[in-house]
């Protein structure tokens, strides 16, 4: 998979991207991801932005012209364009693996007050929101997007059952509850149940975990009333 990232800061972008399973992923040859300054894009002596909004209102927006050249430098046959947005659809686990079979992404970073509503209207196929609030710019939100689409990718986790047995991935509930060694901690002691050998009887401990987990915690996730 090729990802471009689009944003004002591609600098912020130089931690996560260059450890642990993501730098692995590049590393392998599995994903690519190259950074762009969408001000690059920019004309005049300032490479300006931004601007006010027009009807008023605080903060500015981001202007048209640079952000549609730059999407459409990037853009290819095969290309899928995402807007970072709290808008957007929420990501879900079932949205990232979906994501994970497309050949090639353009993720916008909106920055400010947002970017003006003619760049999405041409150039932007989704918007995708990790979660209801709202952050200062859209690239956190593209690493996040990033991480839980890598682990999608074949060859990326040292075990490829991972990514479908984790949480959300089984009629969208938690995961069970894990333990490893040592069998008895401070008192604590690992579920009889785990060290039976028992797959069925294990595999039912599990999922009742993660239900009553998901009872007490998320009852959205159960469509309880």
């Amino acid at each position: 998979m090729f990802i471009d990232i689009l944003s004002l800061f591609p600098e912020y972008f130089r931690g996560p991207f260059d450890v642990s399973m993501l730098k692995r992923a590049q590393e392998k040859r599995l994903l690519e991801i190259e950074l762009t300054n969408i001000r690059d894009f920019a004309t005049g002596k300032h490479k300006k932005v931004d601007e006010r909004p027009y009807g008023g209102g605080p903060g500015m927006v981001l202007m048209p012209e640079p952000l549609i050249k730059a999407i459409r430098s990037k853009r290819k046959p095969n290309s899928h364009v995402i807007h970072l947005s709290p808008q957007g659809q929420q990501l879900k686990a079932h949205k990232a693996q979906e994501l994970a079979k497309k050949e090639h992404l353009i993720l916008l970073c909106g920055h400010y007050e947002g970017v003006d509503e003619r760049v999405i209207d041409k150039e932007v196929d989704e918007e995708i929101s990790i979660g209801d609030y709202v952050l200062t710019n859209g690239c956190l939100a593209a690493i996040v997007l990033i991480d839980a689409i890598a682990r999608f990718i074949p060859g990326v986790l040292g075990h490829p059952e991972s990514a479908l047995s984790d949480s959300f991935q089984e009629e969208e509930l938690f995961d069970g509850p894990h333990y490893t060694r040592p069998e008895l901690f401070e008192e604590s002691r690992v579920p009889d149940v785990l060290l039976s050998g028992n797959h069925q009887e294990i595999a039912k401990f599990r999922k009742e975990r993660a239900f009553e987990k998901a009872r007490r915690v998320r009852k959205d996730l159960l469509k309880m009333e």
